[in-house]
């Protein structure tokens, strides 16, 4: 799996799609589930404590703001990034995973 493979392009700039697994022990970016980036969060997934975690953890990894497009109460979920090429995150993606 690879970053390419995760990111798509959106009318807003690039769009991620991952998968969230709640109530970890620590929240870290931790490679690829399927077609989808996989990231770890500590917090629940109770209220939206677990979308506001992982979109706290991308906006701190990857620099910039993200908007949760869709899939708030599934484990898999797509973030939009405004402004950011499809080229530009999929090498921010490649720098976390590597």
């Amino acid at each position: 799996m690879t970053a390419s493979q995760v990111v798509r392009s959106h009318p807003d700039g690039a769009a991620l799609t991952v998968w969230v697994v709640a109530g970890a022990r620590r929240s870290e970016v931790v490679g690829f589930h399927g077609d989808a980036l996989r990231i770890r969060i500590a917090a629940p997934p109770e209220r939206g404590r677990a979308n506001q975690a992982v979109s706290r953890l991308l906006r701190e990894q990857l620099g910039t703001r993200v908007r949760l497009a869709s899939g708030a109460g599934s484990r898999r979920k797509r973030f939009v990034v405004p402004g950011l090429s499809v080229s530009d995150l999929v090498k921010a993606i490649d720098d976390l995973v590597d």
